[in-house]
């Protein structure tokens, strides 16, 4: 298999999900509201978004990286009524993350094995890195919904906005 796509790639389009978990959390008008669970939706904003941001500071960070984190995937279900300027330092230290790990991966890297078993199974780097991709953005995805649910707001948040792309230019 031939590298599709560069570590920078990867890493930018991973810092953008992450930018719109933050635009999604800044758009509740009460912070608290990042906490509700309303019936139906088993969790909060706030609760998707320590996960997302674990997820990627301990694989992406520490696996990869180096970093050292330590996750706490127990404490990202559990935690309640984290403050959003938390949240949002939390965001902001898993984009550093995501650049200084992908930063240092060389591209052929990408085609051996990640560094670490996943639930006993052994994956391609490249694959389980747009693996995390598609995981960021199906959390996104419910963080969306549970703004709109929660305030009734079903205007977006520009949230995957194509001008933010890596490669994006005016069209002339």
């Amino acid at each position: 298999m031939n590298t599709t796509f560069p570590p920078e790639v990867l890493g930018h389009l991973i810092v953008r999900e992450l930018g719109a978990v933050r635009k999604e959390l800044l758009a509740y008008e009460d912070e608290r509201d990042i906490w509700l669970t309303p019936a139906g939706v088993s969790n909060s904003a706030g609760t998707l978004t320590l996960h997302v941001v674990g997820n990627l500071r301990h694989f992406l960070g520490s696996v990869l990286g180096g970093s050292g984190y330590v996750r706490r995937r127990n404490a990202e279900f559990s935690a309640r009524d984290v403050p959003l300027h938390e949240l949002l330092e939390e965001i902001g230290a898993a984009q550093r993350d995501v650049r200084q790990s992908l930063g240092q991966v060389p591209p052929d890297a990408l085609q051996a094995r990640y560094p670490a078993p996943l639930g006993g199974l052994l994956v391609n780097t490249e694959e389980f890195l747009l693996h995390l991709l598609s995981h960021l953005a199906y959390h996104l995805g419910q963080i969306d919904y549970h703004r709109r649910v929660v305030t009734g707001n079903t205007g977006g948040v520009g949230a995957v906005d194509i001008a933010e792309l890596g490669t994006a230019t005016p069209a002339t």
